[in-house]
């Protein structure tokens, strides 16, 4: 899913990058509003983080070309402007959310989240992704992000879902670091990469039924992964 970061301060636009590549989405940037509507035009990005005090053209007056546009885009505000009635000029703009600076990465992360489940509701049938998905003992909800253990409830990433639909698709076959950072990545194969390997470190703790003796995703040595 592509993400256009509208926003001047480059420090934050290359936070706010690194926190959703790492969720999975691929991200356009923009310094400037005018810059933002020509990179809207340019890539037709599914969701839209806007800063509301931009060179150029404020945030409400991109967002209006935007929506005029694209009148179901989801455009979620990023502003250092708080006060109420910010929030509300941009809700009645046609926003769909409101994040103050400064904020958590757990924050945006939740936030994000929230507004993807709502596009993949919103997709044609023949566009979405499967309701429910048995990955061995986990049951996924890949338009939810979400998958059951049992009785709970875990979030996941964008990524994440990536990685169990592709590993599920290839059942008792091995998927190579390869494969994985072509399908889940959108990028490259890095040789020298530990990224994959962290990545599924980090969710095996959480859908693994014992992290320290992984059964669901197996490591196939030198090669990369499986489901069996």
């Amino acid at each position: 899913m592509k993400v256009l970061i509208a926003e001047d301060d480059e420090g934050i636009r290359l936070g706010l990058k690194e926190v959703l590549e790492g969720e999975g989405y691929t991200v356009i940037e923009a310094a400037d509003g005018q810059e933002a509507v020509e990179k809207f035009k340019s890539s037709d990005p599914e969701l839209v983080l806007l800063d509301i005090m931009m060179p150029k053209m404020n945030g409400y007056d991109v967002c209006k070309v935007l929506l005029a546009l694209k009148p179901s885009l989801p455009v979620i505000f990023v502003s250092a402007k708080s006060e109420e009635i910010d929030r509300v000029v941009g809700l009645e703009l046609g926003a769909d959310d409101f994040i103050s600076k400064p904020f958590g990465v757990r924050e945006v992360v939740a936030r994000m989240r929230a507004v993807t489940r709502r596009i993949f509701k919103s997709l044609a049938p023949e566009r979405r992704d499967p309701e429910t998905v048995q990955v061995g003992h986990l049951v996924v909800h890949p338009q939810e992000l979400r998958a059951k253990k049992g009785d709970e409830l875990i979030d996941l990433s964008l990524r994440d879902v990536r990685i169990l639909l592709l590993l599920q698709r290839e059942k008792g076959r091995v998927v190579s670091r390869e494969m994985l950072f072509n399908d889940c990545w959108d990028m490259q194969y890095l040789p020298n990469s530990r990224t994959i390997d962290q990545h599924i470190s980090k969710l095996r703790k959480r859908v693994e039924l014992d992290s320290n003796n992984p059964t669901l995703i197996t490591t196939v040595h030198g090669v990369g992964y499986r489901i069996e």
